[in-house]
C-alpha cells in the first residue's frame, strides 16, 4: 500500500523531504504546497494520508487539530532543535530529528500513517505530558439557560473545595461573557482563560504563565477570568482549551470550570465545512470533566429547562466515568409547594430519572451580600443555609479529590476593587 504524503515545509528541507518520499515504493508525494492554508485544503480534499510540516508562524494547536479532524496525521520537519520543541509543544507525536536524512523522513512517514486517526475522530492526543502520580480533580459546572445560578455555585464549591483540599481554581469560560470576575469584585481587564488558551494553541502554555493569569483571592482559592466581551468567544476553542485542563490538574487539587449554557453543535447545520462552535468550550469542559454539576433553578420553567439539559448532556458525553450531580438552586415552598425538596425531587426522579438531588435553598439576603462585598459566602455569610448546602456537597465531591499538586495556593493577592475593600472596613 502506498501512502500518500502532502508537503508544507518551508527552506531547502523541502526538496530533500519531496526526493525522499518521491524515490518510494510505499510512499507518494501527492501534493507539494506553499502554505498550511492549502495543505489544510488539500487534506480536507482527501488527498492525502499523512502531512509533513515544517515549524512556521501559522502552525499552531487549531491547524494540527484541523488536520488531525480530516484524518490526516502530521509529521513535524523541524529546523532546529529548538524548533522541534516547539512542535512536540503543539502536540505533534512525530517529529524527524533531522529532515536532511531521507530513511528517518519515510520512517516518520510510515510510522504516522499507521497512526493516522479517522475522520472526524476528535482524539485530542495532543495533550501536554504530565508527571506521574496523582492528579487533580476536574468539575462542570452547567445548567440550562435563564440564569439558574450555575456561577455562584462554582464560585463558591471551588471556595470549599479549596478549603478542604487547600488548592482550588475556579475557571470562567462562559462564552456569553464571564461573571466570576464581577462576582469576586475582580478588576483584573485581562481574561486568565483567554491568555492560557492563547499560550497552549502556540505551545507556550507555561507554568509561569499559569501562575501570572491564576489569581489568588483568598487562601486555597484562585481564579481563572473569563471574557467580558461576548465577541472574543472564538478566541477559547477546544482546540485551545484541552491541553489547559491538562495541564491545570497538575496546578491545583480541583479546578471548578464555569461553563456555559450551550450544548448544541450548530455550526454542523449552518456549514458544509468546519466553523468555529460558539458552544465549543463548554463541550471542551464536559469532555475533560471528572464531575459535571448540572445546575438548574427551582422554578416550574427552570426545571423543565434542567430535565431538557440533563438529556442533552447524556447525548454529548464522552466520558463514561464522569459523576453526574444534579443541583436545584432557590428551592423555596413559593414556587414549588410546602414540601419544596421533595417536590423537586419527585419531578426530576419522573421526568428524567435522577435518583438524587442536591437542593440549595433560597436566601437572597446571604447572595446579594456576597456579590456586593465582592466575597464567597463562607466570608461574607458563614451560617447562611445557601452556604451549609454548597458545603455539604463540597464534602461529597471532596471523597473524589486526590491529592493537592502543583504550586501551594501562595499569597492572597489584592485584587478587589473598592466595593470588597469599603465593605471589609465596615464589616
Amino acid at each position: 500500500m502506498t501512502v500518500p504524503v502532502i508537503i508544507a515545509v518551508q527552506g531547502e528541507r523541502e526538496a530533500v523531504v519531496a526526493a525522499a518520499l518521491g524515490g518510494q515504493s510505499n510512499t507518494a508525494v501527492a501534493r507539494r504546497c506553499a502554505d498550511l492554508s492549502e495543505a489544510l485544503a488539500a487534506g480536507h480534499a482527501g488527498l492525502g494520508a499523512v502531512v509533513v510540516v515544517s515549524d512556521q508562524p501559522q502552525l499552531n494547536r487549531a491547524v494540527v487539530h484541523e488536520f488531525t479532524s480530516a484524518g490526516v496525521a502530521v509529521v513535524g520537519a523541524p529546523s532546529s532543535p529548538e524548533a522541534a520543541d516547539r512542535l512536540l509543544d503543539l502536540g505533534l507525536a512525530h517529529v524527524v530529528a533531522d529532515p536532511m536524512d531521507s530513511e528517518a523522513v519515510v520512517a516518520a512517514v510510515l510510522e504516522a500513517a499507521d497512526d493516522a486517526p479517522e475522520p472526524d475522530e476528535v482524539a485530542e492526543d495532543i495533550a501536554l505530558v504530565s508527571p506521574d502520580g496523582p492528579r487533580g480533580l476536574m468539575v462542570a459546572v452547567v445548567g440550562p439557560t435563564g440564569a439558574p445560578g450555575r456561577t455562584t455555585v462554582a464560585i463558591n464549591l471551588a471556595a470549599e473545595l479549596g478549603a478542604l483540599s487547600g488548592n482550588a481554581v475556579v475557571v470562567d469560560v462562559d462564552t456569553y461573557g464571564g461573571a466570576v470576575a464581577p462576582a469576586l469584585g475582580l478588576m483584573d481587564e485581562a481574561p486568565g482563560i483567554a491568555a492560557l488558551a492563547r499560550g497552549a494553541l502556540h505551545g507556550n502554555l507555561t507554568d509561569e504563565l499559569i501562575a501570572r493569569h491564576a489569581l489568588a483571592v483568598r487562601p486555597g482559592l484562585r481564579v481563572l477570568s473569563g471574557i467580558s466581551r461576548p465577541d472574543r468567544w472564538p478566541e477559547l476553542t477546544p482546540a485551545a482549551l484541552d491541553p489547559v485542563w491538562d495541564r491545570l490538574r497538575d496546578h491545583a487539587a480541583v479546578t471548578v470550570v464555569d461553563a456555559g449554557f450551550g450544548l448544541e453543535q450548530d455550526e454542523e447545520l449552518v456549514y458544509d465545512t468546519r466553523a468555529p462552535q460558539r458552544h465549543g468550550a463548554t463541550l471542551s469542559a464536559l469532555a475533560a470533566a471528572d464531575v459535571v454539576v448540572v445546575v438548574g433553578s427551582a422554578e416550574p420553567v427552570s426545571i423543565q429547562r434542567l430535565v431538557q439539559t440533563l438529556d442533552q448532556i447524556d447525548a454529548v458525553s464522552t466520558q463514561d466515568s464522569a459523576e453526574r450531580v444534579v443541583v436545584v438552586n432557590r428551592v423555596r415552598a413559593a414556587v414549588a409547594g410546602m414540601r419544596p425538596e421533595e417536590a423537586v425531587a419527585d419531578a426530576l426522579r419522573r421526568f428524567a430519572g435522577v435518583d438524587e438531588v442536591w437542593t440549595v435553598p433560597f436566601d437572597a439576603k446571604a447572595c446579594d451580600a456576597a456579590t456586593l462585598a465582592g466575597q464567597v459566602l463562607a466570608e461574607r455569610s458563614p451560617r447562611s443555609s445557601v452556604r451549609k448546602a454548597i458545603a455539604a456537597l463540597a464534602r461529597h465531591l471532596h471523597t473524589r479529590v486526590p491529592a493537592a499538586q502543583g504550586a501551594p495556593p501562595g499569597e492572597v493577592a489584592d485584587r478587589r476593587d473598592s466595593r470588597a475593600l469599603a465593605a471589609d472596613l465596615t464589616d
